[in-house]
């Protein structure tokens, strides 16, 4: 999984690429999590334009991301993920802790 992240005005946008599972969550959190306690941005957006498949891990994946941005003091967006994921979301209801948005 390929994780690009690129940062402007406070705000960090992760881009995700590939899949989310069990094989390559870990490393996907363990990335962003670095990221997030060296640079300590106010928003971090995770985008999700580019996923193609992602398993129960990626409800982890977020949750565990909401929570270390909210200890550090900022907010999480995830954007642009496709349909079925969105459901996944919705169904998971972390779209009441997490805002779900369109193009960012």
């Amino acid at each position: 999984m390929k994780v690009d992240i690129k940062t402007g005005d406070g705000t960090a946008v992760a881009v995700l690429a590939g899949e989310i599972d069990h094989h390559n969550a870990k490393d996907i959190r363990s990335q962003l999590d670095r990221y997030i306690i060296s640079v300590q941005p106010s928003e971090l957006v995770i985008d999700f334009r580019n996923v193609s498949f992602m398993d129960s891990s990626g409800i982890g994946l977020i949750m565990g991301r909401y929570k270390l941005m909210r200890e550090c003091g900022g907010t999480l967006v995830v954007c642009n993920p496709q349909p079925y994921i969105k459901r996944v979301f919705k169904l998971s209801g972390i779209e009441r802790l997490v805002r779900i948005a369109g193009d960012k």
